[in-house]
């Protein structure tokens, strides 16, 4: 059974995943010069969801182990997999789907 702290945990990498989205978008949009490239509204959130999500994982951490950390994290590949799909309209190839399903195996084997 998943305990709160699991689930805070995967609630920061999902908000991790989402902040990476953010982050996209802005390096795809065009931008009028150097600075307005890494000083916009969208990176400065991004940057701000990213900072919630590491205080978030350090308050996962008090309930779960070091060795599962990074375990729960890889679930951000999935994440951002289809948040991108959804979002940005990617496309999921094969290479991608297999990917994600090595993921998902591995995450299963390890916590079995």
């Amino acid at each position: 059974m998943l305990n709160k702290y699991v689930g805070i945990f995967l609630l920061s990498v999902f908000i991790a995943s989402c902040a990476q989205i953010i982050l996209k978008t802005s390096a795809d949009a065009e931008h009028k010069n150097f600075i307005r490239e890494y000083l916009n509204l969208r990176v400065i959130s991004a940057y701000t969801i990213l900072l919630a999500s590491t205080i978030l994982t350090i308050m996962a951490y008090r309930g779960v182990e070091l060795k599962k950390g990074p375990i729960l994290e890889s679930t951000g590949y999935v994440f951002v997999l289809f948040l991108s799909w959804m979002l940005l309209q990617e496309k999921i190839t094969i290479n991608k789907i297999v990917g994600t399903l090595l993921i998902i195996s591995g995450i299963f084997i390890f916590c079995l």
